[in-house]
C-alpha cells in the first residue's frame, strides 16, 4: 500500500457554544489550523504517483476561499466546529473528488490533533 500526505494551513475563529459557559472554548477564539490530507492506493498511476500533488490544488483553493479567515460557526454551523467534525467535513469534501483519500487530520494547536478515518 502506498500512502502520500500533504499539509495545508488556514486561520479561522470559532466558538463551541455547546460547552458550559466556564469552559474557555465556549468563548469566541481562533486557531491557526493545520490540515493533513492522506491518500492511499495499492497501485501507482502511469507516472508513479498515488495522485499528483498538483491535483490537490483544488483542496487548497477550497480551504482558502471557504475557511481561511472566516468564522467557522457561520460556515459550518454551531455544532460542527470541533476539530473532529472539521476533519470529517474536510474528508467528505476531498473523498468525493479523490477516492484515494483515506484520512484527514486537523490540528488547532501544536500539541493537539483530531483525525477522521472511515
Amino acid at each position: 500500500m502506498y500512502t502520500i500526505k500533504k499539509e495545508f494551513h488556514f486561520s479561522a475563529s470559532h466558538q463551541l457554544k455547546q460547552m458550559p459557559d466556564h469552559h474557555p472554548c465556549s468563548r469566541l477564539h481562533g486557531h491557526n489550523y493545520v490540515v493533513v490530507i492522506e491518500l492511499k492506493s495499492e497501485h501507482l498511476d502511469q507516472y508513479g504517483f498515488v495522485r499528483d500533488y498538483l491535483e490537490l490544488a483544488d483542496f487548497k483553493r477550497f480551504i482558502d476561499h471557504e475557511l481561511d479567515h472566516r468564522h467557522l460557526n457561520e460556515v459550518l454551523g454551531d455544532e460542527c466546529t470541533t476539530a473532529e467534525r472539521l476533519a470529517r467535513y474536510l474528508f467528505d469534501w476531498a473523498h468525493a473528488r479523490w477516492p484515494e483519500v483515506s484520512a484527514m487530520s486537523v490540528s488547532e494547536t501544536p500539541k493537539t490533533w483530531a483525525e477522521y478515518r472511515p
